[in-house]
């Protein structure tokens, strides 16, 4: 059957804490079902059409990202690709790092969400820009079919994002205060001092200020610290002294590390792929802590592999979209559709249901420390995967527990929203229905989706499906 390609523009923008960058790209999508089935649209090329500079992220002061300046930048990188805002038809725009913590963070993300065309994601908290990053530099593709464990240690310029696989499933995150602009120099004298560094300076009654010389000996006694404080990470062995470098959770991985892959700006010091001018020109420790992590016994102790991307590890074209069908047998509460940018938390059992149960409530914990690390009250999709074969009684088991769960959320009024693999996705919404839950349910199958993922299901068509579409981070891989 001779099968219609058609293709997306895609737009990937990520301002990060020290640099701010973009993407382009083109995602050839195809109907990959026979005639006979129902559409299932999959990206079979991704083309990266332009590249934009790394720039360093324009402030106002250091509590405010210069709005103007990023959308200036984007409109001349635009230009220079030769395409408008109207071309783009989807992608993301990503605030990183400490950027991410600016007072005007949100705001601004919703102004070029509007004015620089489709996107899908707003702010991308520690632990969500940790995976981001490793599927960026290629170590979740890397993971697959292979029992190693394998960690992506992404470092910019105010935090280093560690998430941590076995053969693509996510074992563990951890964000830690070590970035290349926690101090910076100007004429050859200290400019500023990050809080974290502050608080370790005093923890550890270090003689440092703003306005002594770059070349002190206790900046090289902070990097130091910094490095072994990473070190103490990766090995599980982190002391009291190191949590005033922890942002948010200890690290929650249990398997020792295997291979260790660096990506981001710090990386690209240490590879020296980008060259670029712009970056030579920072006054900070960066070079000096991507030096120290390499002469470090991270590099004795651990294979150390080099990414497939550095520095554009976040955010490599930005924007996949597969577009599939839900109906064969779906539970729907019709009022509540059309649902947009839904996160999506993944829970495989396996094949093992009672394994399964048991660990449930970890999942339910980390959908809410990925989206909803505020306690906001923000929603999310709960995908199940790896359900065996299991009787009626066995459903209403796992609906029992799902209700559970559902109700010990910050907001437990929100629509219970389950995206399930396999055909029990109906009996599973009828069971909860009939337990009398309060919320609204949305159970839909035959959908295949992974944690970082997002989904719209619109509204039901004649034929009682529903349209959905996976919206995730187009990355570099090692088949692309």
């Amino acid at each position: 059957m001779n099968k219609q390609k058609e293709s997306i523009i895609s737009a990937g923008i990520d301002i990060g804490t020290s640099t701010t960058k973009l993407i382009i790209s083109r995602l050839s999508i195809i109907n990959v079902a026979g005639i006979s089935h129902v559409p299932r649209i999959e990206i079979v090329d991704k083309e990266v059409l332009y590249k934009s500079p790394v720039y360093r992220t324009p402030l106002q002061d250091q509590f405010s990202i210069d709005m103007m300046e990023v959308e200036k930048m984007i409109r001349s990188q635009y230009e220079n690709a030769n395409i408008s805002a109207d071309n783009i038809e989807t992608g993301a725009v990503i605030i990183t790092g400490e950027a991410a913590t600016k007072r005007n963070a949100s705001e601004m993300i919703h102004h070029l969400s509007n004015e620089a065309g489709e996107f899908l994601v707003a702010t991308a908290g520690p632990d969500l820009e940790g995976i981001i990053a490793a599927k960026g530099s290629g170590v979740f593709a890397k993971s697959k079919d292979n029992s190693l464990i394998r960690a992506n240690v992404d470092i910019g310029g105010g935090t280093a994002n560690i998430a941590v696989y076995q053969n693509q499933h996510l074992l563990g995150t951890c964000t830690l205060h070590i970035g290349g602009r926690l101090i910076e120099f100007a004429s050859n004298k200290i400019q500023t001092i990050s809080p974290p560094i502050k608080r370790l300076i005093e923890q550890e009654h270090i003689k440092l200020q703003v306005g002594d010389n770059q070349n002190d000996l206790n900046v090289e006694h902070i990097i130091d610290l910094l490095v072994e404080t990473l070190y103490r990470t990766l090995t599980q062995t982190l002391e009291d002294r190191d949590t005033c470098l922890v942002l948010g959770e200890q690290p929650n991985w249990i398997q020792p590390i295997d291979v260790v892959t660096f990506s981001g700006g710090i990386s690209e010091c240490m590879y020296d792929h980008e060259q670029s001018q712009e970056s030579a020109t920072y006054q900070d420790i960066g070079m000096r802590l991507a030096t120290k992590i390499q002469q470090s016994a991270i590099f004795q102790e651990f294979v150390v592999e080099e990414p497939l991307e550095t520095v554009r590890a976040t955010v490599l074209g930005a924007g996949m979209q597969t577009t599939e069908i839900s109906g064969a047998t779906i539970q729907i509460d019709a009022t509540e559709l059309p649902l947009k940018n839904i996160p999506i938390i993944k829970h495989d059992f396996y094949q093992q249901l009672q394994a399964g149960l048991n660990q449930l409530s970890q999942t339910f914990q980390q959908a809410s420390t990925l989206y909803d690390a505020a306690n906001e009250g923000n929603n999310f999709a709960l995908s199940l995967s790896g359900i065996p074969y299991i009787s009626f009684n066995e459903v209403e088991v796992l609906a029992q527990e799902i209700k559970r769960l559902m109700d010990e959320r910050t907001n437990p009024q929100l629509p219970i929203i389950l995206v399930v693999e396999t055909d029990v996705a109906k009996v599973l919404g009828q069971s909860l229905i009939a337990m009398g839950v309060e919320q609204p349910v949305i159970c839909i199958d035959q959908i295949k989706v992974d944690t970082g993922d997002y989904i719209d299901i619109g509204r039901a068509l004649q034929s009682n499906v529903v349209p959905v579409i996976v919206k995730t981070l187009t990355f570099h891989s090692a088949t692309h």
